[in-house]
């Protein structure tokens, strides 16, 4: 009954934090004009040295979230220098570090600890209790048992919110994603600014993909990813490059995936397993296609060339 409620809700933000992170790093760097399409083997990355390094170090996972961050800007620093100052494609790019992410963290897990006979793991991240607001009936054990990453996103999403519409720097950020040559005009460094969020987006998803694995497995696989790294990217078109539209959408599926496991796990089976382990992918699909009007940023996926 009500507890099954609670705590299916409360899931429902554990499971959707590091989608936030992704899709929230995902909308400024595409309001600047650039589609982060290696977006998943940045998460992997993330989760792949965020483990590593935590384990080394005894289960510190303060130093893996920081090794996280550091992985993830080099990839995003990677892709951001191929895109935005060698003006190469995109998504193609995307791919291709996708793939690349995907081979070194494989190749790496196993020079670094071979074949383990047990399965290594890390104690992961702790909810704390935020005292008084944990108290509160039904909205307490919601919002206020969580992680400090989920802590740290009630702060990020109205930020960045705030970030992006109330500040010269968001208009830069809108304005290029429009109009980059007005804005280069205007003395904005399209190329700088453009990198700048790409570099943003890699410490975000290097975070959200370390929650994976240091956040709530305590342990790394090579699949530990798999696929959520796209549906934070298809979360920025659902949430309409909004950060509270990317809140919402995080909300809907983060739901879809404590269903899914709330299912796997009670045993009850009207449907396949497999159904809802789809279930985030489904709705996707289902989503993507209802919407009828998309405010695409204007130059998304365009390298700025200065004409002359």
């Amino acid at each position: 009954g009500g507890n099954r409620m609670i705590e299916l809700l409360s899931r429902t933000i554990l499971m959707g934090t590091p989608l936030l992170y992704g899709s929230l790093s995902e909308v400024y760097a595409e309001r600047s004009g650039v589609m982060n399409t290696a977006i998943e083997g940045i998460f992997l990355i993330g989760a792949w040295a965020g483990f590593v390094a935590a384990y080394q170090t005894g289960g510190n996972l303060l130093v893996g979230m920081f090794a996280a961050m550091v992985a993830g800007v080099i990839t995003a620093a990677l892709y951001g220098w191929i895109c935005v100052y060698l003006k190469q494609h995109q998504i193609v790019t995307g791919v291709a570090i996708n793939l690349l992410a995907l081979g070194f963290c494989a190749f790496f897990q196993r020079v670094i600890f071979g074949v383990p006979v047990t399965p290594l793991i890390v104690e992961p991240l702790q909810p704390i209790a935020i005292p008084f607001l944990s108290d509160i009936p039904l909205l307490g054990p919601i919002l206020f048992e969580q992680n400090i990453l989920t802590y740290l996103l009630y702060v990020l999403v109205p930020l960045g919110s705030f970030m992006l519409y109330r500040t010269s720097l968001g208009l830069s950020i809108r304005s290029i994603g429009e109009n980059p040559e007005a804005g280069d005009v205007a003395g904005i460094r399209v190329d700088r600014l453009r990198f700048l969020t790409i570099l943003f987006a890699g410490v975000m998803c290097g975070i959200g993909g370390a929650f994976y694995s240091i956040g709530y497995l305590g342990m790394f696989t090579t699949t530990i990813i798999g696929g959520r790294g796209w549906i934070a990217f298809a979360i920025c078109f659902l949430g309409n490059w909004k950060p509270y539209g990317v809140l919402a959408g995080t909300l809907v599926f983060g739901l879809a995936e404590a269903v899914a496991i709330f299912m796997q796990s009670s045993g009850a089976s009207l449907f396949p397993n497999e159904l809802f382990i789809a279930l985030p992918y489904i709705l996707t699909i289902v989503l993507t296609v209802a919407r009828r009007s998309f405010n695409v940023p204007a130059e998304l996926g365009v390298p700025y060339r200065k004409e002359g």
